[in-house]
């Protein structure tokens, strides 16, 4: 089944939501420390994920192209939307947490090579290995995050799945039309990308900045497109 794999991620980070409700108790004091914690230690992933990059320009041209494009289109308002719309619907016991842990979750989950590499697996060689590692590393995630900003974190489960179970999709065809050397090449320009997002989200978390992570999402799909054209140049 193609998308088991996106499947058990969704149910892993429900999962995980459910056993943080259980530690929401916890002194402030720590829950601010986790956070820091959480923070710094995504920051370490983006970098790793950053030095993936074969040719920086393209991440650079990337981040900048897709910045403007999800300031155009206004990702982030898009999904704070959602966030207060189940924040609504659902009600919280912080005003915004839904909000707030909804919109941080889903970049977290989202933004990141196991999502794209598992996706791919899936698809290419009906092989879950990859995403039932990430599952794990998700409802982890998904449990500390929900401690400090709670049960929002379960509905990013939604993007999650919506995302790698498109990608799969989509990999069980992608062969047919694009070379191992330029997949691969799309991958790590895509990694690198999302990468520096992730050091964004991290400092968002570590309260240093605020950058609005959600409008440089499109810069994943520019970074495709602009390894294609670099392909396309080297080989014509």
């Amino acid at each position: 089944m193609v998308l088991l794999g996106a499947i058990v991620n969704g149910i892993a980070i429900i999962a995980g939501t459910l056993l943080g409700k259980l530690l929401e108790r916890i002194p402030e004091s720590m829950k601010n420390t986790v956070m820091q914690a959480i923070g710094l230690a995504l920051m370490l992933l983006g970098v790793q994920m950053g030095l993936k990059s074969g040719n920086f320009l393209i991440v650079i041209l990337s981040l900048v192209i897709g910045a403007v494009a999800g300031e155009w289109i206004n990702i982030e308002d898009k999904f704070t939307r959602a966030g207060d719309w189940l924040e609504r619907r659902v009600g919280a016991g912080g005003r915004g947490s839904i909000s707030l842990g909804f919109v941080t979750a889903s970049l977290v989950c989202v933004v990141g090579a196991m999502a794209i590499l598992g996706a791919l697996d899936s698809g290419i060689k009906g092989n879950h290995e990859i995403l039932y590692a990430k599952s794990i590393m998700d409802g982890f995630i998904a449990m500390i995050l929900t401690s400090t900003l709670g049960i929002g974190v379960m509905f990013s489960a939604i993007p999650v799945v919506l995302y790698q179970g498109a990608i799969a999709l989509l990999a069980t065809q992608i062969t047919r039309f694009v070379p191992d050397v330029l997949l691969s090449d799309c991958i790590a320009e895509m990694t690198a990308t999302g990468g520096v997002m992730i050091i964004g989200i991290g400092l968002n978390l570590l309260g240093i900045t605020k950058i609005k992570v959600a409008n440089l999402l499109p810069g994943i799909l520019v970074a495709v497109l602009l390894v294609v054209l670099v392909h396309n140049f080297q080989f014509n």
